[in-house]
């Protein structure tokens, strides 16, 4: 039987050792530096040596102490990485992918069983319009669409994409291109972006691009989420501004018609993430499948 140390005093000493400084590993434990130097103090006991050098301040290892220190920390590295290792193996951790409702029901959710098929990956799909903070909600990877990518992660661009209009082809004449205030005279339906463009786009943006500033507007309904603006245009409600990335398929299968040629710029689609992630391959072999869809 090995004969060992408490685990709980060998990961306070390893941590106070790496950060020379017990408030900093007490932070990184969820603990007290009073029960840091506890700790410590038992394990010095028990082997009956000093491992820090105390005074002057800041701390120093002694040699002992140095030690230790270089094992438990080469161990520790190695207990982490082999769980990392088996978990992927075993495929027993899904990769957290958050995005925006509209593009888990409009463009993954018909994706979904050729993404488990092609990539043999699990996949946890968090649909939420907030945007994510990769640093504190666990989520792997963001789908976000956004004009400049931020330095806080790593950014993977997906797709271009425009703003378009878009109805059922039962409001349209067979046939029959529309001019812009014929696109106009439409019931116009409307939804609240929550990207923080600084142009979200909308309808008096279209009518301005589109040369049809004479023309009044008037808004039939306005949604809160993009979604349901979207789900309104399929039941027939009324023209919406749709992203065409996310209405590629329904255009496709003529359940949405365009309206116009005229389309506004849009965010681009980014493939996010931290690359500290301990996932880094599993998220290039997703990233690889995305950037392989049309």
């Amino acid at each position: 039987m090995r004969r060992l140390p408490s685990l709980h005093a060998l990961r306070a000493f390893e941590s106070a050792a790496r950060h020379l400084h017990f408030a900093h590993a007490a932070d990184e434990l969820g603990l007290t530096p009073t029960a840091i130097s506890h700790q410590v103090r038992q394990l010095e006991e028990v082997l009956g040596l000093k491992l820090f050098h105390r005074y002057p301040r800041p701390i120093r290892l002694t040699e002992p102490g140095a030690r230790l220190y270089v094992v438990l920390r080469d161990s520790l590295d190695r207990i982490a990485a082999t769980i990392t290792q088996l978990a992927d193996i075993a495929h027993e951790t899904p990769l957290r992918l958050s995005m925006t409702v509209a593009f888990a029901s409009r463009w993954l959710m018909p994706r979904l069983t050729d993404l488990r098929q092609q990539t043999g990956l699990p996949i946890s799909v968090e649909a939420d319009d907030a945007i994510a903070d990769l640093h504190a909600s666990g989520v792997d990877i963001a789908i976000r669409y956004a004009e400049i990518p931020t330095t806080d992660a790593e950014w993977h661009r997906l797709f271009p994409d425009r703003v378009i209009p878009v109805s059922v082809p039962g409001l349209v004449r067979k046939g029959t291109s529309l001019s812009p205030a014929e696109v106009l005279d439409l019931p116009l339906l409307h939804y609240r972006w929550r990207t923080g463009a600084s142009r979200a786009p909308n309808w008096p943006q279209w009518q301005s691009l589109a040369g049809a500033s004479g023309k009044s507007l008037e808004i039939a309904q306005i949604f809160s989420e993009e979604i349901h603006a979207i789900e309104a245009a399929v039941a027939g409600q009324g023209a919406v501004l749709a992203s065409e990335v996310l209405v590629a398929g329904l255009l496709r299968s003529e359940q949405l018609v365009r309206l116009s040629d005229v389309g506004l710029p849009a965010p681009a689609y980014w493939f996010v993430f931290l690359p500290s992630n301990p996932s880094r391959d599993r998220i290039l072999k997703l990233l690889h499948w995305f950037r392989q869809q049309e």
